[in-house]
């Protein structure tokens, strides 16, 4: 690495921390907003702590349908030195309370899109994690709802607040890598077996009928909460909602693309044969832009082999070099594939736990935060663009169910195969519905 690019990337890491640092700074004394975190036992720990660092922003209310866990955050909550949040199990009466701004959802998928359109109806901006929902006709619906509410609706694909990948997008729409004509992206792990559960009593202190919230009603099973849901098509989109959610969508944000033509997805599930897992746990996915480019995913559940030394990331394949692109920076290779320029954040973000808390969270946070006080004009994720990469995760699901090859209406999104139009949309329980 030059002395030149040395420069370059310092300077760009060192804007992401003061990025951070600063929010406790600069914020104006009298614009104070007060934040609920709705579901506090996995990813809503990271909520707590992004917007904990944001000046002037207070979290005040905790909910969670699990009593015992709602009491055990808000303990360490308080004996960290924060005012003691409320409490709330039923996200209704939260809704009801004029004394909140901002509601962050880290539910079950399931429950995204309900509570996003329920809490900006009752006025209130809304932090959401990705998947948006758990079928595409729910994105349809929140788009509705943001637009007739005037609400913000922040997606939390935390990548599009990144100050290096935004600079390696700048410098793909200058030319630095020609035509870029295909993403590889990728996610491994070693996820054990989740066993065989058996239907049983919900733990006493778990509200299950709350807990399932939109879905048809099931029997509880001792395997199902608080993680393997994820893994059961009731109330989980698989490993690529759950994480090449991230991937899919920085490639196609950097290549400037939105719905493909045709979509292909092979998978099995080849590990911890016999217990419940529902899901493929091995997927390979091809996003077809036209004949000219190609986003592909390749997801490892349970085999955590790196790919070019990382667990996740990008690789950007163009007709004058090649980028890799993660969370925590991004390298140029020429086309003999020596690297000639890294840039590297000062602060580094989780990859592949399953809390990923870090520096991204609070810059994502803090877009939203500034949005809402007109501090500036656009969301870093909005519900459009969010929208169009869940429904990328969704194909790929269709693709694997129909065992198909999806022919796609790209100003839509939609696939022309009957069958696969069937999971556009999902039941609901009666009085659970997702409007818009």
């Amino acid at each position: 690495m030059d002395r030149r690019t040395m420069i370059k990337g310092a300077g760009a890491t060192l804007a992401v921390a003061m990025s951070a640092r600063s929010y406790a700074r600069i914020k104006g004394a009298n614009d104070r907003l007060r934040v609920a975190v709705v579901g506090v036992n996995g990813r809503g720990q990271a909520h707590m702590s992004a917007f904990l660092q944001l000046a002037n922003v207070d979290i005040t209310h905790f909910c969670d349908v699990d009593s015992a866990v709602l009491a055990k955050r808000a303990g360490e909550f308080a004996a960290k030195g924060h005012a003691t949040p409320k409490t709330v199990s039923d996200y209704r009466r939260l809704l009801d309370s004029k004394a909140v701004d901002i509601v962050t959802v880290a539910t079950p998928d399931h429950w995204h899109a309900k509570l996003a359109v329920d809490a900006m109806n009752s006025g209130h901006h809304v932090y959401c994690e990705k998947p948006i929902g758990i079928a595409p006709a729910e994105g349809e619906a929140m788009i509705a709802v943001q637009k007739r509410t005037g609400r913000e609706l922040q997606v939390g694909n935390q990548q599009r607040s990144s100050l290096e990948t935004r600079q390696l997008l700048a410098l793909i729409q200058a030319g630095e890598l020609g035509d870029v004509y295909e993403a590889q992206t990728w996610y491994a792990n070693n996820r054990g077996s989740i066993g065989t559960g058996q239907v049983a009593t919900p733990p006493a202190t778990l509200n299950w009928d709350l807990w399932q919230g939109p879905r048809p009603r099931a029997a509880y099973r001792s395997n199902l909460v608080p993680y393997n849901w994820h893994w059961f098509w009731q109330y989980g989109t698989g490993e690529i909602c759950n994480n090449a959610m991230h991937e899919l969508d920085v490639a196609r944000w950097l290549m400037g693309l939105t719905y493909p033509t045709r979509v292909e997805a092979q998978g099995a599930k080849r590990f911890h044969a016999g217990d419940d897992w529902e899901m493929y746990d091995s997927l390979t996915l091809a996003l077809h832009y036209g004949k000219d480019r190609t986003i592909r995913w390749n997801g490892q559940s349970c085999n955590s082999m790196l790919t070019y030394g990382r667990g996740r990331g990008v690789l950007l394949l163009g007709t004058k070099g090649s980028a890799v692109v993660d969370r925590n920076g991004f390298e140029l290779y020429d086309l003999a594939g020596k690297s000639i320029r890294q840039v590297m954040a000062a602060a580094s973000s989780e990859t592949t736990n399953t809390v990923g808390e870090g520096a991204l969270d609070v810059s994502h946070a803090g877009n939203l935060v500034d949005v809402i006080r007109g501090r500036t004009n656009a969301l870093n994720s909005p519900i459009a663009e969010g929208h169009i990469s869940t429904t990328l995760c969704h194909l790929g699901n269709m693709a694997y169910r129909t065992d198909s090859v999806l022919t796609v209406d790209p100003t839509t999104g939609k696939p022309t195969n009957a069958e696969a139009m069937k999971l556009w949309s999902v039941a609901y329980e009666p009085g659970w519905e997702v409007k818009a």
